[in-house]
Formats: C-alpha cells, structure tokens, sequence
C-alpha cells in the first residue's frame, strides 16, 4: 500500500475552457456517488476537496470514483492549475497511505480488537467524509471473528441507496484496506429512518 509519488498515475482531460477532469488510477472517494462542493467551507468535511481549493482560482470541485473534477475562474491557465492539482492530489493520496499503514502498525490486543482499529481507520479516512456530504454517518458496533457489525446513521438511515454505500463502499474498502474482514452486517433499522426516499420492500 506504499505510494510513491511516481506510481500514481492521473490523466487530466478538458471538459471545456472551465472545467478540468482528472482521472486516477486509484479511488479518491469509496463511498459510491458524487460529491460536489462549490466552495471551501461545504468541503471541510473532505480533506482532498478542502486541499483542492487552495489552489487560486478554483471554484468548485467534485469528487467520484476515480474521478477529481474541478472548475476554474474563466481564464484560467490549465497548464498551471492542473499541475498543481495533480500535486495535490498525489500528496494527498500518499499521505492518506502513509497515515493508514502507521494506524495499522500501531494496532495492539486481541485479533478483534486490531480488526476493530482498522476498521475505525477506513471509516474515519475513507467512507465518512464522502457520506457527510448526504448528512450520514457510519458507526462499527461490534466485532465477532472475521465479520463486522454496523449501523448507518443521519441521512444514511433510511435511504433508498444504503444497500449501495454498503456494498460499493464499505465493503469495498474492507476488502483492499482490512482482508481479514470476510462479512459486514448492517443492523441499521432502515425501516425507521426519515429518509423520504426508502421503500420498504414488500
């Protein structure tokens, strides 16, 4: 999982004289759908689209897959602000490794208790800052051997693309960042929730 700066590839594509598309070879975002930010303060709760707006004369950035798309002031040199969001995105990434594999070098105690801590890493650094941005949050409750039990939470709780976030998100994760978890299971009482957009399956 160690990234180094040469090993992460992007390919950046002009959608049109304001917006840039980048491609990585790799997610920037595992929670499945699209997260858009039009200025600094909405993207707080992602480090990568917080970062992005740094860079002088961005105005908006969206977040998907393995996809970064952002939008420049008009005029803007793309030559220039690609660069530098190809640096930011490579920085971000490596950092993002490097912090992951040191949470996991420092994990102590029983096997449960080390799938516990991994798992809280993923979601911390991984799942929850892209479903803050529908207002939902995901909580690990319990550990038994190789399977994982947890609860959606917000705006998470009740939503007719839960079943998705589950599987394109946090088992996706798992499976690259915590192999040993072989079972997630969602407690969540969906039937509950105030989301407007479940359907209880009949």
């Amino acid at each position: 999982m160690k990234a180094k700066d040469n090993e992460i590839k992007i390919t950046a594509v002009p959608l049109d004289p304001e917006r840039c598309q980048f491609t990585v070879d790799r997610p920037v975002v595992l929670a499945g759908g699209t997260f858009q930010f039009q200025d600094r303060k909405k993207a707080k709760e992602y480090a990568l689209a917080e970062e992005l707006f740094e860079v002088d004369g961005i105005t908006a950035v969206a977040l998907e897959g393995f996809k970064v798309t952002v939008a420049a002031q008009a005029g803007a040199d793309w030559r220039v602000v690609g660069k530098e969001v190809g640096r930011i995105i490579r920085e971000h990434l490596i950092s993002e490794a490097a912090n992951f594999e040191q949470a996991l070098a420092g994990a102590k105690g029983s096997q449960e208790d080390q799938i516990r801590l991994k798992v809280q890493r993923v979601l911390d650094t991984q799942i929850n800052p892209g479903v803050a941005g529908h207002g939902g949050k995901i909580s690990i409750l319990d550990v038994k051997g190789d399977a994982i039990y947890i609860q959606m939470g917000g705006g998470c709780q009740g939503c007719g693309q839960a079943s998705v976030t589950l599987k394109q998100g946090v088992e996706r994760a798992l499976a690259q960042y915590v192999p040993e978890v072989k079972q997630v299971f969602d407690t969540t009482d969906h039937a509950s929730g105030k989301n407007p957009f479940y359907s209880p399956s009949k």
